[in-house]
């Protein structure tokens, strides 16, 4: 445990199989707990967030600023397909990540 650090235990709901890799990185020794596994986890998803934020907001502020109304609503129907399908920009975000 690290002085000088709070900390809040909580309960996380996970599939399963998510459950049996984390054990399984336990299990080989690539992280020494469950608990562990998971903070380091939220640390790099939180880092990510900031980092994605952080470009956002620097490149609004280059191309004019925040967002009308109408410009989300066209983002938002480029991005979210109504019927839960995923749109043909999810296909090739996907594609281009595993390459």
């Amino acid at each position: 445990m690290v002085f000088g650090m709070a900390t809040t235990k909580i309960t996380i709901t996970l599939e399963d199989d998510q459950v049996r890799a984390i054990r399984e990185y336990v299990g080989a020794g690539k992280s020494s707990s469950v608990s562990a596994f998971v903070k380091h986890a939220v640390g790099v998803a939180l880092f990510d967030a900031e980092g994605w934020r952080t470009m956002l907001d620097d490149a609004l502020r280059q191309t004019g600023g925040r967002l009308t109304k109408e410009e989300r609503a066209w983002a938002d129907s480029l991005l979210h397909d109504p019927a839960g399908k995923k749109g043909a920009g999810s296909r090739s975000a996907g594609k281009n990540r595993a390459a």
